[in-house]
C-alpha cells in the first residue's frame, strides 16, 4: 500500500503489519492475556453517539485547545511509546518532528531510543517527558534534574505498571529479555527486507536507550543499558503514594499522573498537588480486565471537576473518539498506536499522515454535530449509552468522601 491510499488509522495499521516482522508488529499491536482490554477500549467508544445539531454556522472550525498554559493546534497529542527505534530507526525523532509541525505535544517515553536533548530540540517546546518511579532514588532525581535543565516543562509519572504483565503475543514470539529469536522469527525477518535493512543499518539487536546510558560505565552495550533500565524500576511492593509526593517535591514544572482509573485515586492525586491526570489503562497492555478509560472518565470528572486537568488515552483510533472524550470531561486526548503504526509503515510521512487523519476527522465531525469550537463541546453533544453499561462504583472506607456522595453533590 502507498501512503496516499492510507485514508484511516486502520490502513496505517495494515501497512505496518505488512512491513514489520511478526515479533515487532505484535509488540505494538498486542495487549495482555486474552486481549479483552483491547477490545473493550474500542467497544466503549462505540457505545456513545454524537448528537448532531443542524442549521448552525460551521464554516469555520476552531479545534485549538489550551493545556497547561500553552495553546495547541489540535486537542490531541502523542503518547509515550518505548522502543520505537526497533520498528523504525529514528522513530522518536520522527514523532517529535511530526508533533512540532502539527503543534501538538509529544510525550517522550523514558524507554525511548533518542535522547531527551535531541527530542526536546526537535519538538520545539512541545516535548514532555514520561517517567516510571525508580527503585534507586538518586537515578530518579538525576533524570528529573536533567529534564528540568533541558527546559522541558511537563513531567508525566506513569503509575500503572506495578508488575510486568503477561503479554502473551510477546511470550510466544520470544520477545523477552534477553531476546530469543526462533528460526521462524529469523525467516519472518528475512521476508521483510525493507525493515531488515533499516534494522541492520542501525546495528541490529536491542536499540540503545540513551537516557539511561549515563548511569553505566562508558561503552556499555545496549543490552546492558536495557537490563539496567529494567532493574531500576520500582516493583509493586515498593511503589506507593510517597513516590508521587517525592516527585512532586523534586519537579518544579507541571506534573501529571498517568494510569489512573478510580475516582478516589484521582481525588488523592489532586490533594497531593498534581497538575493533571491522564485517565488510562495503558492501551490494554497491563490489566486485561480493567475498565476502559472512557467508561470511568465521567465518574472521575464528577469527583475532581476542574481541580485538575483531565486527559485520556487508550483505544483512540478516530477523530470522533477524541470528541467523545472531550464531551465527557477530558481536556485533551493522547494516542499511541496510531502514530506508531504510521511511523513504522512509512517513516516521517507516516507519522504526519496519522496526525492529519485524526485532525481531518475531528474537523468533519465537529461540522456534522454543529460545534464550531472545542469549547462548545459537552455532554449535551452525546447520546449516552443505556444505563446497563454504566459502572456502579463500590464503596470503600477511605478518608475521602465516597465517590457516590461526591457525584450526588455535584448534581
Amino acid at each position: 500500500m502507498s501512503i496516499d491510499k492510507a485514508i484511516n488509522i486502520e490502513d496505517l495499521r495494515k501497512a505496518a503489519r505488512r512491513r514489520l516482522p511478526r515479533i515487532a508488529f505484535d509488540f505494538i499491536d498486542g495487549g495482555v492475556e486474552d486481549e479483552q482490554g483491547l477490545a473493550r477500549n474500542r467497544e466503549a467508544f462505540a457505545r456513545y453517539r454524537l448528537l448532531p445539531r443542524y442549521l448552525v454556522d460551521v464554516s469555520k472550525i476552531d479545534r485549538k485547545a489550551t493545556l497547561f498554559g500553552k495553546t495547541y493546534d489540535s486537542p490531541f497529542g502523542i503518547c509515550p511509546t518505548g522502543l520505537a527505534g526497533l520498528w523504525r530507526p529514528g522513530a522518536d525523532d520522527m514523532l517529535a518532528n511530526a508533533a512540532s509541525k502539527a503543534n501538538i505535544p509529544f510525550l517522550l517515553s523514558c524507554a525511548a531510543n533518542s535522547s531527551i536533548e535531541a527530542v526536546a530540540k526537535r519538538a520545539s517546546g512541545n516535548a514532555w517527558f514520561q517517567l516510571y518511579s525508580t527503585r534507586n532514588r538518586d537515578v530518579g532525581r538525576a533524570l528529573v534534574e536533567r529534564v528540568r535543565d533541558i527546559g522541558v516543562e511537563t513531567l508525566i509519572l506513569t503509575v500503572d505498571v506495578p508488575v510486568s504483565p503477561r503479554r502473551e503475543r510477546n511470550l510466544r514470539n520470544g520477545f523477552t529479555r534477553p531476546l530469543r529469536f526462533k528460526l521462524s522469527t529469523v525467516i519472518d525477518g528475512l521476508s521483510r527486507p525493507a525493515w531488515l535493512m533499516g534494522y541492520l543499518r542501525a546495528g541490529g539487536g536491542t536499540p540503545m536507550m540513551p537516557n539511561w546510558s549515563p548511569f553505566l560505565p562508558a561503552g556499555a552495550s545496549a543490552d546492558e543499558v536495557a537490563d539496567f533500565f529494567l532493574a531500576t524500576q520500582t516493583p509493586a511492593s515498593e511503589q506507593t503514594w510517597s513516590d508521587l509526593e517525592r516527585y512532586r517535591a523534586l519537579w518544579p514544572g507541571k506534573l501529571a499522573l498517568k494510569g489512573i482509573l478510580h475516582p478516589d485515586d484521582a481525588v488523592r492525586a489532586v490533594s497531593l498537588g498534581v497538575d493533571g491526570i491522564i485517565v488510562s489503562n495503558h492501551g490494554g497492555r497491563q490489566l486485561d480486565t480493567a475498565p476502559s478509560p472512557i467508561e470511568v472518565l465521567p465518574a472521575i470528572h464528577a469527583a475532581v471537576g476542574d481541580k485538575t486537568v483531565l486527559m485520556l488515552d487508550s483505544g483512540v483510533r478516530r477523530g470522533s473518539d477524541v470528541l467523545i472524550a472531550l464531551c465527557l470531561g477530558a481536556r485533551f486526548v493522547f494516542m499511541g498506536r496510531p502514530t506508531l503504526y504510521g511511523v513504522a509503515a512509512f517513516g516521517q510521512a507516516g507519522a504526519d499522515r496519522a496526525i492529519d487523519i485524526i485532525r481531518t476527522e475531528i474537523d468533519i465531525n465537529m461540522k456534522q454535530i454543529g460545534c464550531a469550537s472545542i469549547a462548545s463541546l459537552g455532554p449535551h453533544c452525546l447520546l449516552e449509552p443505556p444505563p446497563m453499561h454504566r459502572l456502579d462504583w463500590p464503596q470503600e472506607e477511605t478518608p475521602a468522601m465516597p465517590v457516590r456522595d461526591r457525584i450526588a453533590m455535584s448534581g
